[in-house]
């Protein structure tokens, strides 16, 4: 499943933090946005996720596609691991096969029966992170994921985003880590900051790609 943003001006509040961001997103590849704290990588995903409007340009693709994950894990304290994840299952009609999944693409079996007010930052990011594939969805749109999580755990995200684009999906993943995606593109937003005059080309980061 495709997307393709055109000519897009985003806002963070009453501030135009980008514009005339341009790019097409194939199916089965990742786009890392790249940019220091502030370039506007989480105003971009919210944007593209439809928290929050565009000031101009067009975003081509149905957002029941796409599946963003934010800073926070959306999991419920008092709960098990187990009992947040099936309730996210319930939500996206995803069945037991998709739960399985999700436990094992994050280790997350010996937490199983753990609520999630007695786990680790680290755990909750996984735990966390299990959601996005419960959400059946094609087009992955994460903000900063890795955060808490240690090299092994990185590592363990990497495979789970591998396996996602080698079956059709697509991610957009703001990150300052090496994911170990070979295929990747970037997408240096620092060229379509509001501040800059003229500075950028455009050029969809995908081109040499599809030549």
């Amino acid at each position: 499943m495709d997307l393709r943003v055109e000519h897009l001006t985003c806002r963070r509040g009453a501030a135009i933090v980008l514009r005339d961001v341009t790019f097409a997103l194939p199916a089965g590849r990742a786009l890392i946005l790249r940019g220091p704290n502030g370039s506007g990588k989480t105003t971009l995903l919210r944007t593209l996720a439809g928290l929050t409007p565009p000031v101009a340009g067009t975003i081509s693709g149905d957002a029941d596609h796409l599946a963003y994950g934010a800073h926070a894990d959306g999991l419920k304290a008092q709960l098990s691991v187990a009992e947040n994840l099936a309730l996210w299952a319930a939500i996206f009609g995803t069945g037991r096969d998709g739960i399985a999944r999700a436990f094992a693409a994050f280790d997350l079996d010996t937490l199983r029966d753990r609520k999630v007010a007695d786990l680790s930052a680290g755990q909750k990011r996984r735990a966390g992170l299990a959601r996005i594939i419960l959400t059946g969805r094609p087009i992955w749109l994460l903000d900063e994921p890795t955060v808490s999580l240690d090299a092994a755990n990185v590592a363990l995200f990497g495979v789970a985003v591998r396996a996602h684009l080698t079956g059709g999906g697509s991610a957009i993943v703001a990150t300052h880590i090496d994911l170990g995606l070979a295929d990747a593109a970037d997408l240096d937003l620092t060229t379509f900051a509001a501040a800059a005059h003229g500075g950028h080309t455009g050029a969809d980061p995908f081109a040499e790609a599809v030549e």
